[in-house]
């Protein structure tokens, strides 16, 4: 097969599984995060501790999470035929996708938001902050860095589902691999397909670390805390006496006092 009829196959093909990855990324981001939120706040010693919610919720999770997804596709295509109206195609596709990705961005959620200093918790709860306001003044602010990179995790994760996802008619870089380089024995398309596979992944690695990287040195946690700069310096500097801290000149030293030679 010349590029000549390559070209048009990749485009269409690359098309649909950006489009897929897309809107399964937007629909795990807005499920995902307010479960994994809750995961934290429910959990022992949480702002809303609630071990019943927590534990149902949690055990929720980790079965939709130990599926796998070419057996999640097949359990949900009565749920996809009645959402989208077909079990074909890439708008079929986004709906398992976006159900086998919830969960798990929704761990990935939580390791990010635990990972947050307790004590700017505590602090915005003496000041008579409420739940919703340390989500969204401390949790969500605080861990945006992780969360960017937990999002770049899922999409690249998706990536894979939607390979996945072509091998039953979802279109996409899958299909065309299964359809032309499996079927077809076409092994040039093939490693071509997977060229560009690893190429878009890489892509989006690099700009999910890029963004991370900027958000954390944004949010001032590159270099030591301040914590230790201020008993560094403090270390560092002579003693003074209390005249000298309060501003006063020392007195001073009396000859009598002066040591004999």
């Amino acid at each position: 097969m010349t590029w000549s009829e390559m070209q048009p196959l990749l485009e269409q093909a690359s098309w649909d599984t950006l489009y897929m990855v897309g809107w399964s990324t937007l629909i795990a981001v807005v499920g995902g995060l307010p479960l994994g939120i809750l995961l934290v706040l429910t959990d022992r010693g949480g702002l809303l501790g609630n071990q019943a919610v927590n534990k149902v919720t949690g055990q929720v999770v980790n079965i939709a999470r130990s599926m796998p997804f070419i057996i999640l596709m097949v359990a949900l295509m009565d749920f996809t035929r009645w959402v989208t109206g077909t079990t074909i195609g890439r708008e079929a596709a986004i709906v398992p996708l976006a159900i086998g990705a919830i969960p798990f961005f929704a761990r990935l959620v939580e390791t990010a938001v635990r990972e947050v200093d307790g004590g700017l918790v505590e602090a915005v709860q003496a000041m008579g902050g409420n739940t919703w306001t340390i989500v969204r003044k401390v949790l969500i602010p605080e861990s945006l860095p992780s969360l960017i990179a937990s999002t770049t995790t899922t999409i690249v994760a998706l990536i894979g589902y939607s390979a996945m996802a072509g091998t039953v008619g979802a279109g996409g870089l899958g299909d065309l691999a299964v359809r032309y380089g499996y079927q077809r024995f076409e092994s040039d398309l093939m490693w071509v397909t997977v060229a560009v596979l690893a190429v878009v992944i890489s892509v989006i690695q690099f700009a999910g670390d890029f963004a991370a990287r900027g958000l954390h040195r944004r949010s001032g946690h590159a270099g030591p805390a301040p914590r230790l700069r201020f008993l560094r310096d403090r270390d560092a500097a002579p003693e003074r006496s209390p005249e000298q801290s309060a501003g006063q000149p020392p007195e001073p030293v009396k000859s009598s006092e002066l040591p004999a030679p």
